[in-house]
């Protein structure tokens, strides 16, 4: 039988894909550079390029979309075409989810999410932080500032598609859709793969005082992802959090850099909702480890044990 996997060991898939993304990097890097020079950018760090000049913020808006492509959503797909045998966006979790109240479930949990999410930017931004990550902090600050200051309604539209549509796209396919079903065949366990793509998810977007809700979302959209069995999913509830982000941001730039003080009890509340829908998650899934990562064992014989 030759199965749905040309590459079956997760830790030779994981090297692939560390290979595509370490290429994607490289020509991502190249392509900036490109860009830059074209558009009369100064080669300079993101600490010294004048973010009051529009010509700047609208050519890094360009190279920031750009860069969600080629760096996130081209080496998934290299690497669905490479590891699979067949139907690749299928299993990357291009696929409809097993309810279909489970993509409305998926939108009110974000919504629900954000008091606890800013409880927990609260205590992050508590924490110490050595100089040259609060330094790296502030640039990313003054950068974000710049993309989310907004002049009417296109340029809000303009936003919501470079900063909320496309990162949850690409970022969905290339952690949840890859690495996640990569580390969850590696623990041989789901929750061990969630939390460490998690992790992960968190550590590479290098923004040291929002470390922990980033992962907290991250552990909520790996869950969304494996309980419904669709990408489509997560990447739903992506998007609403990103897009609520951007909306109230471009009215109100102080809350880039200020996070929202939360009672402990919204916090509390917020928890406890977020909860009852990852339950509803657990009880309406029909996801199993064995009809995931064992689809070629299984047939008319031993297929009920998924």
């Amino acid at each position: 039988m030759i199965g749905h996997l040309r590459v079956k060991s997760p830790w030779s898939q994981l090297a692939i894909f560390l290979g595509l993304l370490g290429s994607a990097f490289i020509i991502a890097s190249l392509m900036m550079v490109g860009m830059a020079a074209m558009s009369g950018i100064p080669l300079v760090g993101v600490d010294q390029m004048d973010w009051n000049d529009p010509r700047i913020v609208k050519s890094m808006k360009w190279i920031q979309a750009i860069s969600s492509l080629v760096i996130f959503l081209l080496p998934a797909i290299a690497f669905a075409l490479i590891v699979f045998n067949g139907r690749p966006l299928y299993f990357l979790g291009f696929r409809p989810a097993g309810r279909n109240n489970l993509y409305l479930l998926a939108s009110l949990c974000m919504l629900l999410a954000f008091p606890l999410v800013f409880w927990l930017g609260e205590i992050n931004q508590s924490i110490p932080l050595p100089d040259w990550m609060s330094a790296f902090e502030k640039d990313a600050t003054r950068q974000m500032e710049a993309f989310l200051k907004a002049d009417g309604f296109a340029d809000v539209l303009i936003n919501i598609i470079v900063i909320a549509l496309l990162p949850a796209i690409c970022e969905e396919v290339a952690f949840r859709g890859v690495l996640q079903r990569i580390f969850i065949s590696i623990f041989r366990h789901p929750w061990g793969g969630i939390i460490f793509t998690a992790f992960l998810f968190s550590a590479f977007h290098l923004q040291f005082e929002g470390f922990l809700p980033r992962m907290f979302l991250g552990v909520l959209l790996g869950a969304m992802y494996w309980f419904s069995g669709s990408l489509w999913t997560s990447i739903l509830a992506h998007f609403v959090y990103n897009g609520v982000q951007v909306g109230v941001v471009s009215y109100a730039p102080k809350y880039v850099s200020q996070n929202p003080s939360v009672p402990v009890l919204a916090a509390l509340v917020s928890a406890i909702a977020v909860a009852v829908i990852v339950w509803i998650f657990l009880k309406q899934s029909a996801v199993t480890y064995t009809r995931e990562y064992e689809i070629d064992d299984l047939n008319e014989n031993n297929q009920f044990i998924a």
